[in-house]
């Protein structure tokens, strides 16, 4: 059914959001009393750049009235926020005590509540989403035909094998919806989604039901004045999708995960849980296990249920990629997908993400180098366990070259040196993204903060130069087995400074470049 100011007045009564309508004189609960109230919106917007003729915009945020100048020349048919703008428009105005629950209502009805016609499947965590959201989406297209959409922080994909880079780890919810909608239009039966903490502290998917959400871990992060004020907000937040959700896969081993299992207690969901366990740990708390078949770790036998599903070979290395391998197949299990056919589960074998643990060769040095997205303490710590379980025994010396963001996730420059800076040889501070604070700022910070005497530092704020350096000072000690855990960016072409997407080649080109591959 066609979105009309009727109907979407209708919607935001049932949800207790609409506070009234507004056009000239005219205030109303009763949209019949608007000229057009049944006409079908054919376009909607939150930017005030695309009105068109026939046009519902959707004023969120920071919005100010002079954005509408001359907007009733464009052919704005109706307006929702918070604010009367009757002043500066004849359009009508949808009154509402919340512009951004409202426009998720609105955006979903408007593109014909496409979430219905998909298996959509939500997975939050503080590290692991992306790498279990890819794992998750290739098992499904292997039993699908290719039917499995993606949402996540690197790229979004929306015919099951075209990817293109993505803006946010969750998209606004209009954008979400919009994609839903040629997502199901090309086919796709499944969508898999990273939903992050902000998603649901700014209401992008507010009113959207999971038919599997995945609640991975748990770990402080993303603390600052514009993200969260402290880890119980965080938490909570993540925690809202157990409720908003129709099944649960968790984490056995997460923190906080007693908690978890009461809200899905609450919310009466089924839950299947995951873990990771030794070779001589065979806990009974998990439905999916992962744990080591040889000694190297370099393969893992996962069982469902107590039945072995076999050995799995990785591409992506690393044990906490087993890990998120584990949940995946556990999500698969949860969506429908039939544990019983062994081989279609093996598809997450050839997985690879781009900037995601990706490792190189010197040619020219005894030298490792790994790009990876490694940003804040759990992820940091979770690389260096991997580094030390496969080279520990060659006493390598680990540079770890890294900055963090600026402007939010304070926290996290702390407690990357804190992860590092008794199992490392030397840092390499350099810049990350930031919105204003100078690269120069973060370094020195994070720089200060290291209390271990025995670790180097230097501090490099051109990314490029940082990167070629440590590859100069590896090569001048060829004698030595050298790592360079090169971390935060993958292979994102673009660094952020005041707020504007600057070019830049890449921290995984930078290494091909300069190791000749």
């Amino acid at each position: 059914m066609a979105l009309t100011l009727a109907s979407a007045a209708a919607l935001l009564r049932e949800h207790h959001l609409l506070r009234e309508i507004i056009q000239h004189d005219v205030w109303t609960d009763d949209a019949a009393l608007i000229a057009a109230a049944d006409e079908p919106f054919t376009a909607i917007t939150y930017d005030t750049r695309k009105v068109t003729p026939g046009t519902l915009l959707c004023c969120k945020g920071r919005f100010k009235a002079e954005y509408l100048n001359g907007i009733d020349g464009k052919g704005l048919q109706a307006y929702m926020a918070e604010t009367d703008y009757s002043a500066v428009t004849d359009a009508p105005g949808l009154i509402v005590n919340d512009s951004r629950k409202a426009m998720s209502l609105l955006s979903a009805a408007f593109y014909g509540r496409p979430q219905d016609e998909l298996t959509v499947i939500g997975i939050t965590g503080t590290k692991g989403k992306t790498t279990t959201t890819y794992f998750t989406q290739a098992l499904l297209n292997a039993v699908s035909d290719g039917k499995a959409a993606l949402f996540s922080s690197v790229d979004n994909c929306l015919d099951g094998h075209t990817y293109v880079e993505s803006d946010l780890t969750t998209p606004e919810s209009m954008d979400a919806f919009r994609m839903m909608r040629e997502a199901a239009d090309n086919g796709m039966k499944y969508l898999v989604m990273e939903v992050s903490s902000q998603a649901y502290k700014v209401d992008r998917v507010y009113g959207l039901t999971f038919d599997v959400a995945a609640f991975l871990n748990i770990s402080p992060d993303h603390i600052s004045p514009i993200e969260h004020p402290t880890f119980e907000d965080y938490l909570y937040c993540k925690r809202r999708i157990v409720a908003n959700a129709k099944s649960l896969v968790l984490g056995a081993d997460s923190m906080h995960a007693d908690l978890i299992r009461q809200d899905a207690e609450l919310a009466g969901i089924p839950v299947t849980t995951f873990a990771l366990h030794d070779a001589g740990d065979h806990g009974t708390a998990a439905t999916v296990t992962a744990r080591p078949a040889d000694a190297t770790h370099s393969t893992f036998r996962i069982a469902a249920n107590g039945v072995d599903l076999g050995d799995f070979h990785l591409s992506i290395d690393g044990d906490f990629n087993y890990l998120n391998a584990a949940a995946a197949i556990a999500i698969a299990h949860a969506a429908g997908v039939n544990l019983d056919q062994a081989e279609p589960l093996h598809a997450v074998e050839p997985v690879r993400i781009a900037g995601r643990m990706e490792q190189f060769r010197d040619p020219q040095s005894n030298t490792l180098a790994i790009v990876d997205y490694a940003h804040n303490f759990a992820s940091v710590t979770a690389l260096l366990d991997f580094v030390y379980e496969r080279w520990g025994a060659e006493h390598p010396h680990i540079t770890l070259i890294t900055g963090s963001a600026g402007n939010k996730a304070y926290d996290r420059r702390k407690e990357i040196v804190e992860a590092a800076q008794d199992r490392i040889s030397s840092f390499i501070f350099t810049a990350e993204d930031t919105d204003s604070e100078p690269f120069i700022d973060i370094c020195m910070e994070m720089q200060g903060y290291i209390t271990n005497k025995n670790v180097s530092s230097t501090v490099i704020s051109d990314r490029p130069t940082a990167i070629t350096n440590g590859i100069y000072d590896a090569r001048a000690h060829a004698d030595r087995f050298n790592i360079l855990l090169i971390i935060g960016k993958g292979d994102e072409r673009w660094i952020k400074e005041h707020n504007k997407h600057v070019p830049f080649e890449g921290d995984d080109r930078i290494v091909e470049r300069m190791f000749g591959l």
